[in-house]
């Protein structure tokens, strides 16, 4: 079992990527109060938990009683990754909070990221549920089961410590440099979107 233990937590915490997402989180979300980013990262690692349980015990069921194939994952949630990658870039999201300033500040509902993209597809992205899709199916019964869904809760630990530790320790830097890693972020977001939609048709296409 400990050796399933240290496949599974291996496999989701380079999936997941906690390291990568936090600065991701930390622009995102780099105008809003410190209380609103610490529920909002409490409440992405949750949703995203509650995602990746509800994958790993029925996922496989329910693709296969929807006829969808995980590639579709792939690409729908490279295009939307892509999107924010492009607000990221080119500070359309900057732009937006200051003309919405005053509206966050009355519905903390508003630019609301702990959901979309957090939660999903960047935290419960197409990777993430394929491993706890496919670490579940090679478990062997119920202590397997419980070894994977274990090595999943660590990590989803791991990431909200990153997230919480992110907005500091950019603030650290200063706007100007802030703004260069979050383009920058973006960039690297961008490649990632275009890789989950290139995999989403090679595998489309390759079936």
């Amino acid at each position: 079992m400990v050796e399933l233990f240290l496949s599974a937590f291996v496999t989701l915490f380079v999936v997941i990527d906690p390291p990568g997402c936090a600065p991701i989180y930390a622009g995102l979300t780099a105008q809003h109060s410190p209380a609103m980013r610490r529920s909002m990262a409490l409440r992405a690692v949750l949703i995203a938990g509650a995602i990746l349980l509800g994958f790993a015990l029925f996922g496989a069921d329910l693709l296969a009683a929807m006829h969808i194939e995980l590639d579709a994952f792939r690409t729908a949630g490279g295009i939307m990754l892509f999107l924010i990658a492009l607000d990221m870039v080119f500070e359309k999201r900057t732009e937006r909070r200051e003309n919405r300033a005053d509206k966050v500040r009355e519905d903390p509902s508003i630019e609301d990221v702990a959901v979309f993209p957090m939660a999903m597809p960047m935290l419960a992205g197409p990777g993430a549920i394929a491993s706890v899709m496919l670490l579940e199916g090679s478990a062997d019964g119920l202590v397997g089961t419980l070894t994977v869904l274990a090595a999943l809760a660590l990590v989803l630990v791991l990431t909200l410590f990153a997230f919480l530790a992110a907005s500091p320790l950019m603030r650290m830097f200063g706007a100007k440099v802030e703004a260069v890693i979050t383009r920058l972020l973006g960039v690297l977001l961008a490649a990632l979107a275009a890789q989950y939609v290139i995999d989403g048709l090679r595998g489309s296409f390759a079936a």
